[in-house]
């Protein structure tokens, strides 16, 4: 995840300094979000099913993909079709480090009309402003998870927003129990993508990272692949999930990184839109 000094509000990108401080972020939150919604607390992990083959097909030959969603059209269609039937509810998006879940979050709440939050923000905002980063150095993990939970418990009574949750955050299965008040995403990239991205921009703002030897990027593979077996489980507790692999075999591509955030983010909604009518909360067509 990336962990910028920003929150996206209905009005744009706050900087955090701008913000007087974190009492004030969460009244304001509140005020905003804090109404009823409706929750389920079933969870159902569905096989991807990529939404891309009910294009036209003059888009599909032509090698016009890309513009098409860079258009964004669909994407907003598919967006007005699943929005009547969110009754509110928050996104929760997980996934492992590096997946996107930052970049997709706030594509997705543009087209919805949600606020974006990044978790790990508010995590630092509750520490003064310290970052994951010196959290994890000066406190250690259980501390930051613990302020992680936190935080989640204070969202899960929100409604209207995308959050990005930090890598680790389905690790605690009281978590899963916030989240459930809204729909879950599992992004899911293969690490080796995650590796080649996380190697290039480097570590530093991710502490689980800062271990072994070796190349960036044999370092980071090694890294992820432990994490990944340790969570794998975790994540599939989602109720939707967002393979990487799955687009990229549908649309004819090798690697993943030829795949846009637009389009993950339509096949995010598409996803959504199967757990919906999975649930009966969503009629078929």
């Amino acid at each position: 995840m990336q962990l910028g000094k920003a929150v996206k509000s209905s009005s744009g990108f706050l900087p955090v300094s701008q913000i007087p401080g974190v009492q004030k972020r969460w009244q304001k939150l509140f005020s905003i979000h804090l109404q009823p919604t409706k929750s389920r607390h079933k969870t159902t992990v569905l096989e991807p099913s990529c939404s891309y083959q009910n294009l036209p097909a003059p888009i599909l030959e032509s090698g016009n993909l890309h513009a098409a969603f860079d258009d964004a059209l669909i994407l907003k269609n598919k967006s007005q079709d699943v929005l009547p039937y969110l009754h509110g509810r928050c996104i929760y998006l997980v996934g492992m480090m590096g997946s996107g879940k930052t970049t997709v979050g706030k594509i997705l709440s543009q087209v919805l009309n949600y606020s974006f939050i990044d978790s790990d923000i508010l995590v630092e905002e509750s520490v003064d402003g310290t970052s994951v980063a010196e959290i994890f150095n000066l406190y250690g993990e259980r501390f930051f998870r613990d302020k992680e939970s936190e935080v989640l418990k204070k969202l899960s009574i929100m409604h209207r927003l995308v959050v990005s949750t930090g890598g680790g955050a389905v690790v605690r299965p009281i978590n899963w129990t916030y989240m459930q008040n809204g729909i879950s995403v599992w992004l899911d990239v293969p690490l080796e993508a995650l590796a080649q991205r996380i190697s290039a921009v480097g570590t530093d703002s991710r502490p689980l990272l800062h271990q072994g030897s070796g190349d960036a990027y044999t370092k980071a593979f090694m890294r992820l692949s432990s994490l990944f077996e340790e969570r794998s489980d975790a994540y599939a507790n989602a109720n939707a999930r967002v393979s990487l692999e799955h687009i990229a075999a549908k649309l004819g591509h090798r690697d993943v990184s030829n795949i846009t955030p637009s389009i993950i983010a339509h096949e995010a909604l598409a996803q959504i839109e199967g757990f919906l009518k999975e649930e009966g909360e969503m009629p078929f067509e």
